[in-house]
């Protein structure tokens, strides 16, 4: 952790004098973040000829580096960058924390039981219990063309699920508790994207939100961590395997980075293009994962994935038309916590 500090240091510093070279180093970091998540969760460590090593288990000691990390990079943010009067009561972020951290852990729980296309594609289809959340916290409206590029989201989705080709032995296999992991991951993170947006309500900046989640964040998962006895074993795990500590690392930092660079695309290219270069992202860690894992994919399934995509692009297109006629568009969801 005390190694990283430089790099850490020099990020939240060169944030602050931003480029158009941002953009594919936010690519790059996001990409690196889910090979190793499925590098983390689905292979051993230590395997030799006679050994088949063992498996890191324990989801929230990843969620408690990440999030320690990105409590050190929006910290350093928060003391270098100027920023607005900070109002907002603190106990409000425990809310988004808490279910910011419950959605983390059914993501990274989910890949014990569903490959890393899978996990893509539900996350892609989370707009759909985003506008449920939306009329429930924040009594939204939506419009037609919102309703339908959620209904074909659901279509491309369902025929990804229905024809999966059969995963290698290597593999965690779909199963149905992947899919309620998967189901309990898209819940949380939709309830987080809507309180946030609430909190900034308050008139504070982004790297604010994100210094007050990721605080009660790692209070919660250092608690439940102690009270399991299970930070000692991870720090155990990281001591026999060089290997994962180095993953784990980079994991966070990737993570932390990638935060960051979403604040920048937002604010200087707009929320269009930064659900573009999303789409783009969850693309290509599919066809990365496929490539380097061996995941499989038929036929129908690529159609599913590209109704997905389609779908997406749809939503940025009418967003941007209704932008040009002069009509208010749905806000986008919040962007603070999405990995």
């Amino acid at each position: 952790m005390l190694l990283a500090m430089p790099a850490l240091w020099y990020l939240a510093t060169s944030w602050c004098n931003t480029s158009g070279g941002r953009i594919t180093w936010r690519q790059v970091s996001y990409l690196t973040w889910g090979v190793l998540q499925e590098r983390v969760m689905t292979r051993s460590y230590g395997a030799t000829a006679t050994s088949p090593g063992e498996r890191f288990t324990d989801s929230q000691f990843l969620v408690l580096m990440n999030r320690v990390l990105a409590l050190i990079v929006a910290g350093l943010s928060c003391v270098l960058c100027k920023q607005p009067r900070h109002g907002a009561p603190m106990y409000r972020y425990s809310f988004a924390s808490l279910s910011n951290v419950l959605s983390s852990w059914c993501q990274y729980e989910a890949l014990k039981f569903v490959s890393f296309p899978t996990q893509v594609l539900a996350k892609a289809s989370k707009v759909i219990p985003v506008m449920l959340m939306g009329k429930l916290v924040s009594r939204r409206s939506y419009e037609h063309w919102e309703y339908l590029t959620a209904t074909l989201i659901s279509i491309g989705v369902s025929m990804f699920l229905l024809s999966s080709g059969p995963e290698p032995r290597s593999s965690p296999a779909t199963t149905l508790s992947g899919l309620v992991l998967l189901a309990g991951y898209i819940a949380f993170d939709s309830f987080t994207s809507n309180w946030q947006d609430a909190l900034f309500a308050y008139k504070m900046s982004s790297v604010q939100m994100m210094f007050g989640v990721n605080f009660f964040s790692c209070l919660f998962t250092v608690g439940s961590l102690l009270e399991q006895g299970a930070l000692l074993e991870g720090t155990r795990f990281m001591g026999r395997h060089s290997e994962f500590a180095a993953h784990a690392l980079l994991l966070s930092i990737c993570s932390a980075c990638g935060q960051l660079f979403i604040f920048y695309t937002i604010g200087q290219f707009g929320a269009a293009v930064f659900t573009i270069i999303m789409t783009l992202r969850q693309a290509f860690a599919i066809l990365l994962s496929c490539l380097l894992y061996g995941h499989t994919v038929t036929v129908v399934g690529g159609l599913g994935v590209a109704v997905v995509f389609a779908a997406l692009l749809l939503r940025v297109y009418a967003r941007g038309r209704l932008k040009q006629r002069g009509k208010k568009a749905v806000p986008v969801e919040s962007p603070v916590q999405k990995v």
